[in-house]
């Protein structure tokens, strides 16, 4: 009928994509991650009763969630980004109900959840954060991102653990699925959308072993990669083992939540260590915070069970540069890579986070088997101060 009129439907505007637009999704996603952190170990330990165990189930999940990482460009090329993000966040819910069972088949299927849904945010945002960021303010993005993320590493193991322990495996796991719901919601607000400038071309290999020799065979990724998997190994070690630390040693499940609290509390100099690497160089600042962090993981290896306290401490010490890393290390991925190849060469640099999950458990395993907790953390010393040496070495001064 000619009296009927199709209005148009007007959409609120929404400011183009920005360091905060990134830093608010990142917040959201540490939220429903960071709830749970110091949960998942002492729940595996609850099922499985055995430090070797715990590290071998650790090694197994990582082990899936590489193969994973390591298929995502083609998932994305397939679904497109904001597809992938997206099941990304309802993984994070989904791990959150397996967890609620509160069986050892659950525990497993909900560890598998909270990698997949981690890696496919991780690969997502980097993309999302490459398209949006000029390589000259990846720094400070960065740096805000970090620092942002503060406020839900700090609370959140504890508050995790408190309801946990209080209330309830449903509890402390309802609150993730919230917070994943949150995530989700805000990502759609912000109405992200692929770049097809990036995207690779038909004729453009996406072999996972294709997209790794490719990799490898450019000395500045390798780099990159190593400076992320040094990190990442004292993260997952101090998420993982400083909980067990504290039950082993009876100090409590509590004392394991504050204990990661407090080390994520320090996300927050993340702004500072942006300016210090601005003022004095990326290269100078990470290879700082690499022989720091071997300096006071030998101090807590030495302490190990017999002082748990003055172990944490120094845990502490150890995470106050690792945030360091944090806030400069990605930046010389960002700035190697090529604006072709991003899709393909993030996910192979995303390994980091799935090796860092693998391979410290694995070794660790063997490490128990003859020493304490003590000898784990002195294993990780030798490996960050092999990576200082690297990035001393390698890293271009003008970074």
């Amino acid at each position: 009928m000619v009296t009927q009129v199709r209005h148009p439907i007007w959409l609120p505007a929404v400011k183009p994509a920005g360091a905060r637009t990134f830093a608010t999704l990142y917040a959201l996603e540490s939220f429903a991650r960071a709830t749970i952190t110091s949960v998942v170990p002492i729940q595996a330990y609850e099922l499985l009763q055995n430090k070797q165990t715990v590290s071998l189930l650790y090694t197994l999940v990582a082990l899936i969630g590489l193969s994973v990482t390591l298929f995502m460009p083609m998932l994305i090329d397939r679904f497109s980004r904001r597809w992938i993000y997206s099941t990304g966040a309802a993984l994070l819910a989904v791990g959150a109900l397996l967890f609620m069972t509160h069986t050892l088949t659950g525990q497993l299927l909900g560890m598998l959840a909270r990698v997949m849904g981690a890696s496919a945010l991780s690969i997502t945002l980097n993309l999302y954060i490459m398209d949006n960021i000029r390589k000259t303010e990846i720094m400070q993005a960065e740096s805000m991102r970090m620092a942002w993320s503060m406020i839900a590493w700090t609370g959140g193991p504890t508050l995790g653990v408190y309801l946990y322990t209080r209330y309830g495996i449903v509890a402390a796991q309802g609150l993730v699925v919230l917070f994943a719901a949150a995530q989700l919601i805000a990502f759609w607000h912000f109405r992200l959308g692929d770049d097809p400038f990036i995207r690779p071309g038909k004729t453009r290999p996406v072999n996972p072993l294709k997209n790794i020799g490719r990799f490898v065979s450019q000395p500045r990724l390798r780099l990159a990669w190593v400076i992320a998997f040094g990190r990442s190994c004292f993260w997952s070690t101090f998420f993982v083992y400083g909980p067990i630390l504290m039950v082993v040693t009876g100090q409590g499940e509590l004392a394991g939540g504050l204990l990661v609290s407090a080390g994520n509390a320090l996300l927050f100099a993340a702004i500072f260590w942006g300016k210090a690497g601005r003022r004095f160089g990326a290269r100078n600042i990470i290879t700082l915070a690499f022989f720091a962090m071997t300096a006071a993981l030998f101090a807590a290896g030495f302490n190990g069970e017999k002082w748990p306290l003055a172990t944490g401490g120094f845990l502490l010490l150890g995470a106050l540069f690792t945030v360091a890393l944090d806030a400069l290390g990605s930046t010389a991925f960002m700035r190697a890579v090529h604006t072709y190849e991003r899709p393909q060469m993030t996910a192979v640099y995303r390994t980091y986070l799935d090796l860092s999950e693998l391979l410290p458990p694995l070794v660790y395993s063997v490490v128990l088997s003859f020493v304490g907790l003590g000898g784990v953390f002195c294993t990780l010393g030798i490996l960050t101060i092999g990576c200082g040496l690297l990035t001393w070495r390698h890293l271009p001064k003008s970074m």
